[in-house]
């Protein structure tokens, strides 16, 4: 296929064309003949979502840095362009050399959220790869996943050779390696998938073995060979100050979600939420020295003629040298026409006053997220945060100009009563109590309070992992208490409700602890026409519905029924470093509404100083 392959007559017919041509600023183009392994690492959702992604930036100019290798990019097709690729039997390509995927050595797919699913198999189709492993030949890619989602891989195992536990700076070197040196000898598939399995972090479903109860449940997991390890064990960079990262990241040719300088300043994250996938699988904390993160905001501001530069971290609050970077920010950026942008911060005097020197307070609106109502439920999802500091917070908010605020919050979490549903509005309606204490000459206009409720979706590797989830009916009547105490409230004309998809949930729900009967349910609901499920106006339920019926998969099996605490997970194979008698610990804790100490007030023992980084809390 050449660049002809998407003539003029195709370009005009679809939306934002400018997704699919390549040639953005800093992209790297080679001569295919002059490497070894051609790589294409894939973001399965369109592309304006996709350039977003840190994850695939980080590793793009990791592995373009190798003389011998050339990452290329893919993206969703969005259905108009999918219709087209199939109508005319076009394979889809990369954007960097309109080349087919198929015909790449590796297929690299970051899968973020489970919704994605089914436009992993549209990936495979359109790219006329086959889409289950067992059925691939010499000829093509070796389909490999990463991302969160693959701490529970089994719903999708049966679609790739393997997987990458953790994070892709580690073990990315050996296992292309490994490739360059079993192709020059001739080596098959399977010998490489063989040997591949024994690289830390790489898991090869395909040599591996589930058997099952009567009840449904996994009886064993054991590899297929004797030099196959039982446990994968999850990579992580030791050293974040020294690892890789793109000094020149793309350049969308179309505003993409976060079109900005992204510097991540840290991994981990020292709270605990019981919720929280991220912050159990991310562990230990490591931070990025702050001279390294202003060399990097001088190069990446030059290198891509961006206006705004974005922290990234779990919770920016709690790097140490947060301070020193953000007043470094602001007298080397402000003034030059870069607008700073600063996710992630608990709301106190000095992240307020950081706020208001980098924002317009006029525009902007301020995120609590205390995610339960009622301090009970607080302390069970031990989220650390009182109702005396939120009204602290919004109460120096207020004094310093905002008048917008957004609450984030989840229904369906364990342990819930109408109580605590209630405490929602209540909260809400304290903060805007709080707004109106200060002397109208005082104030920015009228108070707007936005509450947003999304539903708990139990994660594997939290201490929630047991807990069990709801009806959709049963969620949309929990959002119906909030939305009526909503109108009960005294300043209910300054608050806004809204909330999640219950169908939704319920789905996420299945994917996220599902084994691999659910592979089948996922591959023919793209049979029927499923693609960007992530996208309210794609989504059809029905038809998730009358798949699992078509293939006899009950999906309360996943959902509702209560799990014991020691029951085999399909995911239990995989090790975190955080240990599961931690988890269970911290699940006994939650039913007891005990509030565990975060890491710098305490280790707790969760297992991820094995990791020896040398900045876990755990040996401070």
């Amino acid at each position: 296929m050449t660049k002809l392959a998407l003539s003029d007559e195709i370009l005009m017919k679809i939306d934002k064309p400018a997704r699919y041509i390549g040639n953005e600023l800093n992209s790297v183009v080679k001569e295919k003949d002059t490497v070894d392994i051609r790589f294409v690492m894939c973001f399965p959702d369109v592309y304006e979502i996709g350039m977003s992604h840190l994850g695939i930036q980080i590793l793009y100019d990791m592995l373009n840095k190798r003389e011998d290798v050339w990452c290329e990019r893919v993206y969703s097709p969005w259905p108009d362009l999918h219709a087209i690729l199939k109508e005319e039997n076009i394979p889809l390509f990369s954007l960097e050399s309109q080349q087919p995927v198929k015909d790449a050595d590796f297929l690299g797919i970051t899968i973020q959220y489970e919704m994605c699913y089914t436009n992993i198999l549209q990936i495979l189709d359109l790219s006329q790869i086959p889409i289950e492993a067992a059925d691939r030949t010499e000829n093509d890619p070796i389909l490999i996943g990463g991302g969160p989602c693959t701490y529970n891989p089994e719903p999708i195992a049966e679609f790739f050779d393997l997987f990458y536990m953790g994070e892709g700076e580690i073990s990315y070197d050996a296992l292309l390696d490994l490739y360059k040196k079993m192709k020059q000898e001739g080596a098959s598939r399977k010998d490489f998938l063989h040997e591949a399995a024994k690289i830390p972090g790489i898991y090869v479903p395909s040599l591996y073995e589930v058997s099952y109860k009567e009840d449904g449940t996994i009886a064993g997991f054991e590899p297929v060979y004797e030099d196959v390890p039982r446990t994968v064990t999850k990579q992580i960079v030791t050293d974040m100050t020294q690892a890789v990262y793109p000094e020149k990241p793309i350049v969308p040719f179309i505003k993409a979600t976060q079109d900005r300088v992204v510097l991540e300043i840290q991994r981990g994250c020292i709270r605990g939420c019981r919720f929280c996938q991220a912050g159990m699988v991310y562990r230990p904390t490591r931070e990025k020295d702050v001279e390294r993160l202003k060399k990097l905001a001088y190069q990446m501001l030059k290198s891509t003629g961006h206006e705004e530069i974005s922290l990234s971290s779990l919770s920016s609050s709690d790097y140490s040298q947060l301070q020193e970077l953000v007043t470094f920010l602001i007298e080397e950026f402000k003034g030059k026409g870069v607008n700073i942008s600063l996710p992630s911060l608990r709301i106190d005097a000095f992240s307020l006053d950081v706020m208001g020197k980098v924002q317009d307070i006029k525009k902007s609106s301020l995120t609590f997220a205390p995610e339960a109502g009622s301090q009970r439920l607080r302390d069970v999802i031990n989220k650390g945060l009182t109702k005396e500091v939120i009204l602290e917070g919004a109460g120096m908010a207020f004094e310093g100009g905002w008048n917008k605020v957004k609450l984030y919050f989840m229904l369906g979490l364990p342990t819930e009563t109408e109580e605590d549903m209630k405490a929602i509005p209540e909260l809400a309606n304290d903060i805007a109590v709080r707004y109106y204490e200060i002397p109208k000459d005082q104030r920015n206009g009228k108070c707007q309070i936005t509450i947003s409720t999304s539903f708990f979706v139990p994660k594997p590797f939290t201490p929630f992992q047991w807990a069990s989830m709801h009806d959709p009916e049963d969620y949309i009547a929990r959002a119906k208490v909030v939305n009526d105490t909503v109108k009960e409230q005294l300043n209910r004309k300054s608050i806004k409700y809204n909330w999640h998809e219950a169908d939704v949930t319920v789905l996420e729900g299945v994917l996220a602890r599902g084994d691999r009967k659910v592979g089948n349910v996922i591959r023919t609901v793209y049979e029927r026409g499923g693609i960007f499920d992530a996208w309210s106006e794609y989504f059809d339920y029905q038809r998730w519905l009358d798949a699992f019926a078509e293939c006899g998969v009950d999906m309360d099996f996943y959902t509702k029924r209560e799990r014991s605490l020691d029951e085999v997970f399909p995911w239990d194979f995989i090790d975190t470093g955080v240990t599961k008698e931690f988890l269970k610990r911290e699940w006994q804790n939650a039913m007891e509404e005990n509030v565990t100490p975060n890491c710098r007030m305490r280790c707790s023992g969760c297992g991820a100083a094995q990791f020896k980084t040398g900045v876990c809390m755990a040996e401070r």
